[in-house]
């Protein structure tokens, strides 16, 4: 069966560029009174320079209306519970590179549920399970096993971990997996090399053809997305993420796709970025993406600030992370080592709060352990009591 590589190695990179260099004002007024019908083209127009001298606010008005025809005015939130930071990779840009001289740890099935629990009384009901990519430490069984252990109290459950086959996917799906996140960092073949010194995610083209496989498992959701910093060209690289979407929306149809634009943040064995993207860029960014999808999920996470992210919300965002943690065992007590800094570090209830007060409705649950036939049970009970460090801990589903 094809998959993107394929058709990715029939496009030139600075032919992109090119293209996208000179868009005319005409292109960019065209894309936005057909609100994106003219397909990859019309995305092409609206990441443009010229868009960004002369149409951010009409892009940005346009991008308001389509998300609150589609979505009105609701935002998901999640939190991402980190598993491990055990990495045998070396990237430049992630405070979990092998590379980096820092305590290891990876949490056992006690602390995952002592995790969830703190999750659970912030009122999250969907969570990102992310670790470092480690075959041995943090392996096929031990992911299903963190699936196995909080499905029963979660709702909705998603993933970001490293590339997997098919079949492993479906092994996951089949445990009540609802979601797979999976960044291609940047498209650039030559900055990816460079980013990306040791260990298997060097190989560009097995993480490009993730998402293939994804879709090839039927699962629900695939989440897209660039590191913005490693690449300097950053318009091209935001022209590729769209034209992989596209790609695989069309391929396979009934999946779910949703779109992250994280940018470089402080870490350990820091890299300095390549291109700074500015505010205005992102919200360039979000626009022409809602604009070239309407049902597409765009997501910002608390990498951003929490004024910017207020700001963000009537622009095309319906998915936010809340309170969120990014090191193991950073919900309890953990000194374990963070990948990367936050910048909103809000609490939940502070972002509830602030989403109220905007006119916007925060949404804990969409999906339902009901829609997923069969869902894998690790108790036969509701309740749980787990005792860990003498503590006594209760979840409830």
């Amino acid at each position: 069966m094809a998959e993107y590589s394929e058709i990715f190695s029939k496009i030139n990179w600075e032919a992109v560029s090119r293209k996208i260099a000179t868009v005319s004002k005409v292109d960019v007024s065209r894309a936005i009174e057909r609100e994106g019908r003219g397909g990859i083209d019309d995305f092409t127009a609206l990441i443009s320079p010229v868009a960004s001298s002369s149409y951010i606010e009409p892009i940005a008005r346009l991008s308001k209306h389509l998300t609150e025809k589609r979505f009105g005015k609701a935002v998901r939130l999640f939190a991402p519970l980190y598993l491990s930071n055990e990495c045998n990779n070396i990237c430049d840009y992630c405070g979990f590179s092998l590379g980096n001289n820092i305590a290891r740890k990876t949490l056992t099935t006690a602390e995952i549920l002592k995790e969830g629990g703190f999750l659970k009384k912030m009122g999250i009901d969907h969570v990102l399970l992310v670790t470092g990519e480690s075959t041995q430490k943090v392996g096929v069984e031990y992911i299903d096993n963190a699936i196995h252990t909080l499905r029963p109290y979660f709702s909705n459950l998603s993933i970001e971990v490293q590339p997997l086959s098919s079949q492993e996917y479906s092994i996951f799906k089949r445990s009540g997996l609802h979601a797979v996140l999976v960044y291609q960092e940047t498209y650039n073949k030559e900055s990816y090399a460079k980013h990306h010194l040791k260990g298997k995610k060097r190989n560009f083209e097995w993480r490009l053809n993730t998402p293939d496989r994804l879709g090839q498992a039927n699962m629900h959701k695939i989440g897209l997305g660039c590191l913005y910093g490693l690449t300097p060209d950053w318009r091209t690289d935001a022209f590729f993420a769209a034209h992989h979407m596209d790609y695989l929306q069309r391929k396979y149809w009934k999946t779910q796709y949703s779109m992250s634009f994280p940018r470089l943040r402080p870490c350990a064995g820091e890299t300095p970025p390549a291109v700074i993207l500015a505010d205005r860029d992102l919200v360039q960014l979000i626009g022409a993406f809602r604009i070239f999808n309407h049902e597409l999920e765009i997501s910002i996470s608390t990498r951003e600030s929490a004024f910017l992210r207020d700001n963000l919300l009537s622009l095309g965002v319906t998915t936010m992370s809340a309170g969120s943690k990014t090191n193991p065992g950073g919900y309890g007590d953990s000194n374990s080592l963070e990948q990367f800094e936050i910048s909103d570090d809000r609490t939940v209830n502070e972002i509830s709060a602030s989403l109220d007060a905007s006119g916007y409705d925060a949404v804990w649950k969409d999906w339902d352990e009901s829609y997923d036939k069969p869902v894998m049970h690790n108790t036969a009970n509701d309740t749980l009591e787990l005792k860990a460090s003498g503590e006594s801990l209760t979840l409830t589903s």
